[in-house]
């Protein structure tokens, strides 16, 4: 079956271009025009993706991300011309996996349309593979990690992860003191060759710090190699 896509983009010529394009690379298609629509469209099928502009009429881009994630964790694109609103989209926690810059190539929105729905696919297929074990709970002193239901307990404060946020914690945390650079990070979470991009990468820390640590500004698990990664102290 061909993978479902949700293309939700008030800018007729750009969904007309997509639409043609990504049929033509044998995606089905849905297409909506503004917010409310796309969320009505939502609710009424089940997709492998979806593609969000964030800068929409009615309800926008964010909104529609917000709402999503609360019932789904279908993967995410984010489609925007301002780094402003992308940074703000990934830094509020809404939930986005990836993001594509406009103006874009069709070449770039199909790879990375490519690898968002490739890395949901093997993710679900290994969930159902693998034994369902008991709920495992990391402590550390005030702080209390629940992979399973993507939450951390923080003084008694229960705080939502995102799907990414709960792999780069894991990752830190399995591997305690473990220094991983920009570029690990990017391959072990993205599954995909770092270009460079801080942005992405320095959202998602700066927001599980915000999560985790009673100061942000000054950290005691996660901790900045100046020049070099990150890595996870048990503090």
């Amino acid at each position: 079956m061909n993978p479902h896509i949700l293309l939700i983009e008030d800018d007729t010529a750009i969904a007309e271009m997509m639409l043609k394009a990504l049929t033509k690379e044998g995606y089905k298609l849905t297409t909506a025009s503004d917010g409310v629509e796309g969320l009505l469209a939502f609710a009424c099928h089940t997709y492998d993706l979806v593609l969000v502009d964030l800068m929409m009429p009615k309800v926008d881009g964010m909104e529609v991300i917000r709402r999503i994630r609360t019932s789904s964790a279908v993967p995410i694109l984010i489609m925007s011309a301002k780094d402003s609103d992308v940074d703000k989209a990934l830094g509020l926690g809404f939930g986005a996996d990836d993001y594509v810059a406009k103006p874009f190539s069709m070449l770039e929105m199909t790879a990375r349309i490519q690898s968002a729905i490739r890395r949901s696919t093997t993710y679900a297929r290994q969930q159902r593979q693998e034994e369902q074990p008991k709920a495992q709970i990391l402590s550390y002193g005030n702080l209390h990690i629940d992979f399973d239901h993507f939450t951390v307990i923080r003084n008694k404060n229960e705080i939502q992860l995102t799907a990414k946020e709960s792999d780069i914690l894991k990752l830190f945390v399995t591997n305690p003191n473990r220094v991983f650079t920009k570029a690990q990070l990017y391959g072990f979470i993205w599954k995909e060759d770092y270009m460079g991009d801080e942005n992405v990468i320095n959202v998602h820390i700066r927001r599980l710090r915000e999560k985790i640590e009673e100061d942000p500004s000054h950290p005691i698990h996660i901790k900045t190699l100046w020049g070099i990664g990150y890595k996870w102290e048990n503090g």
